[in-house]
């Protein structure tokens, strides 16, 4: 659901991209029948695509702050991306001054990377693709420079994002150029697009690493104990009581990580003169206490089933 449009060649890098995204859900015959009349033009205006899908009880959510395109140093990179079951599809492009890439990822694996030196690419869908070509071949000239061809890019963009509700009328455009050679060109953009990889890839791993303490924190959250039975006081010290922990009781730090198993004794503290070895220790509607006489007790772990 986007538009880029770039050159490269001996004169720089004209990079242009609206900023749209569009997220919609439903039955997928409803959401294929959508595509269908998106992607061959049939649904030219966003008042035409909002009532197509309603009537096809298809949940659209439209967007225009989507930037898709990012300055890396003197190498400006575009990238139109796909969310699957369980990964993301990425394409992207990297041009500079006389030279340019193109690279597939599915996360943060390379599943293709090419190479060239001069010429403009289109990223989109085959009827936006199709429109900016045409618009292409009537206003470009050779001769051109890269102010003329940042204006003409607009104007395709503009005139696209007036014939489909699949590219939006809010656009980034960047130009860039650097004297760089085809083989200087080359050079910089393994450079910048192999640390851009390694990049992603930490990012994924950090999300991912996210992602799992998310899920413990929520696994863990159901199993804190609001109410019962969690052992037996087995030492007593002053204030400082030593509990034996039940066998479905265990007590965990703030990461979550086990500290004291099943069990195992943990320290608690209390203000009460009258406590006794082998007293009850409960929870009580969220309150740690003995149970003869449900006065309070504290420690500094989580107590949890198992």
């Amino acid at each position: 659901m986007s538009l880029i449009i770039a050159y490269m060649g001996k004169k720089g890098c004209v990079m242009a991209a609206d900023k749209r995204k569009i997220a919609y859900f439903g039955d997928k015959e409803d959401l294929d029948a959508l595509e269908d009349e998106l992607y061959n033009g049939t649904i030219q205006t966003d008042d035409e695509f909002l009532q197509r899908a309603d009537e096809l009880n298809v949940s659209v959510k439209i967007t225009d702050g989507a930037s898709k395109l990012l300055e890396i140093g003197e190498i400006i990179r575009g990238e139109v991306s796909s969310k699957g079951t369980f990964q993301t599809k990425r394409r992207r492009i990297y041009g500079t001054t006389n030279g340019f890439q193109l690279v597939e990822l599915l996360g943060s694996q390379t599943q293709s990377r090419k190479a060239g030196n001069n010429g403009i690419i289109i990223f989109g869908n085959k009827y936006a693709k199709q429109l900016a070509q045409k618009l292409i071949s009537a206003k470009w000239k050779a001769s051109q420079n890269l102010i003329t061809m940042r204006e003409v890019f607009e104007e395709i963009l503009g005139e696209v994002s007036s014939k489909t509700p699949t590219v939006g009328d809010d656009f980034d455009i960047i130009v860039k150029h650097p004297t760089y050679s085809e083989t200087t060109a080359q050079l910089n953009l393994n450079k910048t697009i192999d640390h851009d990889i390694k990049l992603l890839a930490r990012f994924r791993q950090d999300l991912i690493e996210k992602l799992v303490q998310q899920n413990l924190e929520i696994e863990m959250s159901y199993k804190i104990i609001d109410n019962g039975d969690i052992g037996r006081v087995v030492d007593i010290d002053g204030g400082e009581l030593k509990v034996q922990l039940n066998d479905k009781t265990q007590a965990v730090d703030e990461n979550w990580k086990q500290v004291v198993a099943p069990g195992q004794v943990a320290v608690m503290y209390t203000d009460n003169d009258n406590v006794k070895l082998k007293d009850k220790v409960i929870v009580k509607d969220e309150k740690l206490c003995l149970k003869k006489d449900k006065s309070t007790l504290k420690c500094d772990v989580i107590l949890c089933t198992l």
